[in-house]
């Protein structure tokens, strides 16, 4: 029997997910096409992979066996099409958020003579390009759910804890520190039944879960200049969560940023390259965005309201790279 590389790869997506809708928004299909592969996969092995209900997709005995060899094969499909290596490094930027951007300028200072090349990715997408061999090095949230689907291969560490604060829509009364449920709170990002619905959208909806707030999901602008646009166009009632280096270019063009009171969420970000790439220029990327992050005390959980705890969901990967 020839097993259809892209049938696996549509069964390895359903059982990471366990849903077949955020499955086939994944793979960017239908979720009956994605049913109808599924079916057909099962047919040519002759054995049920998958139970499902209206509610649940669970994994029967005979698909856990096969998503173990499956995941093997997909590697190694993944790694006999990697292109030819080109010149220089390539790394990912987060819309323009300024981690990735920090280390690319100080990679570009220590190493003048490499050439950097550039994307815009989120960080799924920035994992599959990696394992691929379309990035060198990636600048990502890691995730329990990616850890799964990429058991091998890669190797990750924590680059930097950056906070979460809330940006208001006027200007503000000199406080320094605000509720999250002291106004409505809008978050620039997918929702779950979005069909882009990504790791920082799954880090939001933990956040809304520990503090018990709803918050709105605006969708995903991209450039600062259309969410600032957002905020100013907003009642004055409305807060907004954002990331701190975004958080700065609200307050420079006068909007008030608050630190949170009931708890100070960190976003994970991390370098992510793999594990077989041995390359002088993928080492001295990693270097000067390690030594970048001891600078500027990256890894030090700062800022925030006095005594307010910090938080991460409670199966974050990177909790156990926090300095204590």
């Amino acid at each position: 029997m020839e097993l259809d590389l892209r049938l696996v790869r549509y069964f390895v997506a359903v059982a990471d997910e366990l849903h077949f809708g955020r499955a086939a928004a994944r793979l960017y299909v239908s979720q009956p096409a994605l049913s109808k592969q599924i079916r057909k996969l099962e047919d040519q092995l002759g054995e049920t992979l998958l139970v499902r209900d209206s509610r649940h997709v669970t994994l029967t005995a005979r698909g856990e066996h096969f998503l173990e060899h499956a995941r093997r094969l997909l590697a190694l499909a993944d790694t006999m099409s990697q292109p030819a290596r080109q010149e220089g490094v390539s790394i990912a930027h987060v819309f323009e958020l300024s981690t990735s951007r920090l280390v690319a300028d100080a990679f570009s200072r220590a190493e003048p003579d490499i050439q950097l090349r550039e994307h815009a990715m989120d960080s799924i997408t920035q994992l599959n390009a990696l394992m691929q061999g379309r990035l060198d090095v990636a600048i990502l949230r890691v995730t329990p759910r990616m850890r799964i689907a990429h058991p091998s291969g890669w190797r990750h560490r924590l680059l930097r804890l950056e906070p979460l604060v809330l940006v208001g829509s006027e200007a503000g009364d000199g406080a320094s520190t605000a509720s999250f449920h002291e106004r409505p709170l809008s978050v620039f990002a997918d929702p779950p039944d979005s069909g882009s619905y990504n790791a920082h959208g799954q880090y939001l909806t933990a956040l809304e879960h520990r503090v018990g707030v709803t918050m709105r999901w605006l969708g995903t602008p991209g450039a600062f200049s259309h969410c600032v646009a957002h905020v100013r166009r907003a009642p004055s009632s409305h807060r907004y969560l954002e990331f701190l280096s975004y958080a700065e270019k609200y307050v420079e063009v006068g909007l008030p940023m608050f630190w949170p009171e009931e708890i100070q969420p960190y976003y994970p970000w991390s370098l992510a390259w793999r594990s077989d790439d041995v390359a002088a220029t993928t080492t001295a990327l990693i270097e000067a965005a390690v030594g970048l992050a001891e600078e500027l005390d990256w890894l030090t959980l700062e800022g925030g309201a006095p005594h307010t705890p910090a938080w991460m969901p409670d199966d974050e990967p990177a909790w156990r790279d926090v300095p204590r």
